[in-house]
């Protein structure tokens, strides 16, 4: 790991279409290794991504709402959220008023398991090899890109 160009064995016609499969191979990467970290604890970075919406917003919120707000939008949210329901990590209901609208909320056991996470989320170290000045510099150019 470490040089694109070496890792899968190609040469690029130019700098930007190395930077786009760069950052296509740098997700995959990222995402198997947050998959990996999350395993022992039964769920997916996605779910994850869900209960962390659930503890900020502290009250029943919209499934749409939780949807908007995710880090990676999937389009399987309702079927991540039921997995959560069945682990009762979060709870499910209906608005009397207009029954087409579901809130969620996190339940004290998501919350727990949230906290025991939050322990050991720093061991993921996906960035340990940037300084401060290098990730944000990173992050200011995949800004520039969106």
């Amino acid at each position: 790991m470490g040089d694109l160009s070496k890792d899968i064995n190609t040469k690029f016609t130019n700098n930007k279409l190395k930077a786009f499969l760069n950052i296509k191979y740098t997700f995959n990467y990222l995402i198997s290794k947050e998959v990996e970290f999350f395993k022992p604890y039964g769920i997916s970075p996605q779910q994850y991504n869900i209960l962390r919406i659930l503890r900020g917003a502290t009250e029943k919120t919209k499934v749409q709402v939780v949807k908007d707000r995710m880090i990676e939008r999937a389009p399987n949210a309702t079927r991540l959220m039921d997995k959560l329901l069945e682990k009762n990590l979060i709870t499910r209901s209906r608005c009397n008023e207009d029954r087409r609208v579901v809130y969620v909320k996190i339940t004290e056991e998501g919350l727990l398991l949230l906290e025991k996470i939050d322990e050991f989320i720093d061991d993921l170290n996906l960035l340990d090899k940037l300084s401060e000045n290098e990730a944000q510099k990173l992050s200011d150019l995949l800004d520039k890109i969106r």
